[in-house]
């Protein structure tokens, strides 16, 4: 009988052991109380709600949440989860006015963001987040700091432990806060997504980009996207069509310009080797309603036009707003080519 005690024993030490290194459970949901203030036209100071291929529709200031890297929507224009740059999870859901106008966000919580040992995420470096993208099994994070990308489940990406998929641009050529700051799905059957540095340049001076996840191994891997004088990539929304609408921030200093626009980047430019670029469909400055632009989305309206949706980063500054901006994709608007 004895050494039946000591196998059992054995068997009980090792539960325990294993029990000691399950994932503890994630933090609560927190409640957030958002505050807003609308904002009825979008450059203000001559009245124009058209800037370039974008129809202004509706938007807000709001308070309550601070540092919004990345939005993605849920469904159509409503639910929605986003990515702060110190390591959380924002869900709500947009409200809206009679016309459709976004009013508001309800229902808004914050979660600490889950690493690979379950455990939540510390340390401005590490939690530096800056990219989101969401599929149909994963939703992918990207960091841009300590370079990496987590991916959890899509069913429950805030409580998920996530895992680490493989960097698609090398990590030798991402430079410390210039790194991945844009990852995008493609809704192309096979195609895959990308992802796109925001500065991290190469000997040309073009960011680096890279195909990833695509059905044919031969379509993945690096290319590089013209980069405007003074321009950083910030975040980037694939079209229906297969293009991508790629945002942009300018920024020269306290005294400089401050500025934001949208380029188109065809499909077939995007990939391996090559140099991406594509027209600008439309560019704002502080004339207008921005400020850190940051966050783009798109969902396809009731009334059967594109919204897009843009949000900003107040980077926790009393200096900065956090914004939520929704336009119209107007169909057919004249582009220009990017400076």
């Amino acid at each position: 009988m004895r050494p039946r005690r000591q196998r059992l024993g054995a068997v009980g030490l090792l539960t325990l052991l294993a029990a000691a290194f399950v994932a503890p459970a994630p933090a609560p949901a927190e409640p957030v109380e958002v505050s807003v203030a609308p904002i009825r036209r979008f450059c203000g100071a001559d009245g124009r709600d058209v800037v370039g291929g974008l129809r202004f529709v509706g938007g807000f200031a709001y308070s309550g949440v601070s540092g919004v890297s990345s939005f993605r929507f849920l469904d159509a224009g409503s639910q929605f989860l986003a990515v702060t740059d110190t390591g959380y999870w924002f869900s709500g859901r947009i409200a809206r006015d009679g016309d459709d106008r976004p009013s508001g966000i309800e229902d808004a919580e914050t979660t600490g963001m889950r690493d690979l040992d379950g455990r939540i995420v510390t340390g401005k470096i590490a939690t530096d987040t800056e990219a989101l993208a969401i599929g149909e099994r994963s939703v992918l994070v990207g960091f841009e700091r300590e370079a990496r990308i987590l991916a959890f489940d899509r069913d429950d990406p805030i409580g998920a432990v996530p895992t680490l998929r493989p960097l698609p641009i090398p990590r030798e050529e991402l430079r410390a806060n210039g790194g991945i700051e844009t990852i995008a799905l493609s809704p192309r059957p096979g195609w895959g997504g990308v992802a796109v540095a925001e500065k991290s340049i190469d000997a040309e001076g073009h960011l680096f980009a890279a195909r990833f996840g695509a059905a044919a191994p031969a379509e993945n891997g690096v290319f590089t996207v013209k980069r405007g004088e003074s321009w950083d990539a910030t975040d980037g929304v694939f079209l229906p069509d297969g293009d991508l609408l790629l945002l942009e921030r300018q920024y020269t200093g306290l005294f400089g310009r401050i500025g934001t626009r949208i380029r188109r980047i065809p499909a077939a430019g995007m990939r391996p080797g090559a140099l991406a670029d594509g027209p600008v469909i439309a560019e704002a400055d502080l004339s207008c309603e921005i400020d850190n632009m940051e966050g783009i989305d798109l969902y396809a309206a009731a009334d059967g036009t594109t919204r897009l949706a843009l949000v900003s980063d107040d980077n926790g500054s009393f200096l900065q707003r956090s914004l939520y901006l929704e336009f119209i994709l107007v169909e057919g608007a004249t582009l220009r080519p990017p400076r």
